[in-house]
């Protein structure tokens, strides 16, 4: 699972560098849930073109990733923004228990700035 997991993340990230036909097959596998034979049937290839094909694939994402390491960077933003948020909106609650309109803004405009960045 934690295989499958990482290929469609790396190929988020790293699937336009993939050739055409490594991306389509990566898509259709991956994504699509297609099996190597249903794969083969469709671009009307074989099975043992496929799985090739494949493994030459996977291993450029996880070699991309080893070069460029843009997931590892991306997961921790991600993470230090959806605290940000909760932050957003503690100080947003805390605004409105006190009435204060200026914090309550303030928090509102970073919660629209997050909403902005966050995926």
């Amino acid at each position: 699972m934690e295989k499958l997991f990482k290929i469609n993340i790396y190929f988020d990230f790293y699937g336009k560098l993939l050739t055409p036909k490594q991306y389509q097959i990566i898509e259709l596998y991956y994504l699509n849930d297609y099996s190597l034979s249903e794969v083969a049937e469709y671009l009307e290839i074989t099975r043992q073109a496929v799985f090739d094909t494949l493994k030459r694939a996977e291993e450029k994402l996880f070699n991309y990733e080893k070069q460029l390491g843009l997931v590892d960077k991306f997961q921790p933003s991600q993470i230090a923004i959806k605290n940000i948020r909760r932050l957003a909106l503690e100080i947003n609650k805390i605004g409105i228990n006190i009435n204060n309109k200026d914090i309550i803004i303030k928090s509102q405009e970073i919660e629209e700035t997050i909403s902005k960045v966050i995926i």
